[in-house]
């Protein structure tokens, strides 16, 4: 074993001679990071630790007015003990901040269904009534969730040709013509040879994952990749290893490690991986980070590993085209082994793909548990990503594409340094259209959720476990269907809020420096 570790350190040494990343090649990201002071972090825990307390209390005292349902003598819990007792003293206190039931298009304004409960834990019912708010929290980067216009057009006119829905999977009698086209589209829009669609966005990490990767592959993951990724690595028994998030030097030792030591043996023999595999996204959805691609491309092409590229929210919403943080960085499009994207936040529709080579892409097509299992994707929802697509690539004679990722990148660069200027700490990537401003109190975060509510704002509140218990949140997401009034009314009522709830959290100093709109970004931005 002795001599096959040093044979590997040896390969190591030969592959990091044998690459050497261009300096200054690639676009250079700015991100925004700043952690609370000790006190806070103390008092975040105390007050937690309060709630636990009288929780368990109320526990002990009370546990007589508990329900207990009939019939259910020397049965085990479905719910696990600790999940019912979060969900009851937490949760049931800040869920009217999340899940807001729509009926309307979620575009720049949405149209929210008022409700109202009688009490904690009680069920929601609704009132009749609904208020119009300025959209902050759905996924509509470029506005395209519209009920009018060419992509509503063309997705109504599809459905007197192929119906609501294909009654079956890819592999079986799902496959329209139009399928074949979205294919042809989204591999012409990445620069790829080939492309394949599916019904679900989460589906296609879940159900492609376990096909691709076996107990004999190695995954290095982020520490913030997204659930759909780590339960399909889950799902395919590979063996994984987490790297800090964007920590291109922990990644790096981790690739080492992974060479040098092999697969574990019970024996103590050494053992190469099948395949390694580097696991990244291209915008983190509750971050609001973009991943550092051209280290971690040097990175891959150093160490002979897989790149399997996550661009969900980036697809469509990064880049001078919208093609994503390939383009953003000036990568090629060769770099990235495994390409995978939605159409759910920039294309206005639903479902995802998978793109690369022709070869795997034609594997995938023919074997993968969501081409075999799956249902095929709705006609309708295919038809609107190719005329939202084909509007992005300009295929549509005009140039509202361009217009719209302008906006995006205008609206994104304006409302991030607004809200900096406040003294809020924000957190991700200055061209980021995901924007977490970090509040750290669940209290806090149901105050200004519903304030902003009353104010016809709507906006979500993430909290632990979804972040860590020092890094609560609500999370604002931006569209090119925002307009500066909005923006501005949001901001203003934002700039209210952090006095009265003290928000300021940031120890740069508070600058009110007036910033131009439509100067902000130019072309070299994007």
């Amino acid at each position: 074993m002795g001599f096959w570790r040093k044979e590997c350190t040896k390969t190591i040494l030969q592959r990091c001679c044998t690459y050497k990343e261009e300096p200054n090649l690639y676009k250079q990201s700015t991100s925004s990071y700043e952690d609370s002071t000790l006190l806070t972090k103390i008092l975040i825990h105390i007050s937690f630790w309060i709630l636990q307390f009288l929780a368990c209390v109320n526990e002990t005292l009370f546990s007589w007015t508990k329900i207990k349902e009939k019939h259910r003598h020397g049965y085990l819990p479905l719910h696990d003990k600790m999940f019912s007792y979060y969900l009851r003293y937490i949760v049931h206190r800040v869920v009217d901040c999340w899940s807001y039931p729509i009926c309307s298009a979620p575009g720049g304004v949405v149209e929210l269904r008022n409700r109202t409960r009688n009490g904690l834990g009680q069920p929601f019912y609704y009132t009749g009534s609904t208020t119009k708010c300025i959209n902050l929290a759905s996924y509509n980067y470029l506005g395209f969730a519209e009920t009018t216009g060419p992509c509503a057009d063309a997705a109504v006119k599809s459905i007197y040709t192929y119906g609501i829905s294909t009654g079956s999977t890819r592999q079986k009698n799902g496959t329209c013509p139009i399928h074949d086209e979205l294919e042809e589209l989204v591999a012409e829009f990445l620069g790829v040879e080939d492309a394949v669609v599916f019904g679900m966005g989460f589906a296609t990490n879940t159900l492609n994952i376990p096909f691709i990767l076996n107990e004999e592959c190695l995954v290095i993951s982020d520490e913030k990749n997204h659930n759909s990724l780590i339960l399909g690595i889950k799902l395919s028994g590979a063996r994984i290893k987490v790297f800090k998030h964007n920590n291109t030097d922990d990644l790096e030792q981790l690739l080492q490690k992974a060479i040098y030591f092999g697969q574990p043996d019970q024996d103590g023999n050494f053992k190469q991986w099948k395949k390694i595999f580097v696991f990244v996204e291209g915008i983190y959805s509750m971050d609001g980070t973009i991943c550092r691609l051209p280290e971690i491309v040097a990175l891959k092409k150093k160490y002979k590993a897989y790149l399997y590229l996550d661009e969900a929210h980036s697809s469509g919403a990064m880049g001078k085209t919208g093609r994503g943080v390939v383009e953003y960085f000036g990568c090629s499009p060769k770099d990235i082994d495994i390409w995978m994207g939605t159409f759910t936040k920039s294309f206005g529709s639903t479902g995802g793909f998978i793109a690369g080579s022709r070869k795997f892409i034609t594997h995938v097509r023919d074997h993968s548990y969501a081409s075999r299992h799956a249902w095929a994707m709705s006609p309708p929802l295919a038809a609107q990503a190719i005329a939202s697509m084909r509007t992005i690539m300009g295929k549509d004679g005009t140039d509202e594409g361009q217009n719209r990722l302008k906006k995006l990148a205008r609206n994104t660069r304006y409302f991030r340094r607004r809200v900096e200027q406040m003294g809020l700490i924000v957190h991700g990537n200055q061209d980021s259209p995901v924007v977490p401003i970090l509040v750290y109190f669940w209290c806090k975060i149901a105050i200004l959720t519903r304030t902003l509510m009353k104010e016809n704002i709507a906006i979500i509140g993430v909290g632990y476990p979804a972040t860590s218990l020092t890094e609560m949140r609500v999370r604002i997401c931006l569209s090119s269907a925002h307009t500066k009034e909005q923006l501005d009314h949001a901001l203003e009522v934002l700039d209210k809020m952090a006095d009265e709830l003290g928000l300021r959290y940031s120890r740069k100093a508070i600058d009110y420096t007036p910033i131009d709109y439509y100067k902000i970004i130019t072309h070299h931005d994007l």
